[in-house]
């Protein structure tokens, strides 16, 4: 089973920090719903800091760009991304609307 492990900043600001956990209790079933169509098995978001780390193990072929496009023809996933967008800040050295930026492993036990 193919993992993708994703990093992302949150502003730094404890206030916004807090309401993006709050909204990470009770993720909208349809954001859900998406996530299990597009072949994730199952995800995992870690928070250090402002710092987020996203651990996505999906199925054989699942592909990024399917999963945008299925994304982009799904107001309520468009909404959640949208109010997500405002707790969210790019990594350093990321282009014009990049978020979510694939780390690559450099180790496995």
């Amino acid at each position: 089973m193919p993992r993708c492990c994703l990093t992302l900043d949150l502003k730094d600001d404890p206030k916004v920090i807090a309401e993006y956990r709050r909204y990470h209790e009770e993720v909208w079933p349809e954001v859900v719903r998406s996530l299990k169509e597009a072949g994730i098995l199952d995800m995992e978001i870690y928070l250090w800091g402002n710092r987020l780390f996203m651990i996505l193990d999906t199925v054989d072929g699942f592909s990024f760009e399917a999963k945008l496009k299925a994304d982009a023809a799904n107001p309520r996933v468009c909404e959640w991304e949208a109010l997500m967008a405002n707790y969210q800040q790019a990594l350093p050295g990321s282009k014009p609307g990049e978020k979510w930026r694939m780390m690559e492993r450099v180790f496995k036990l």
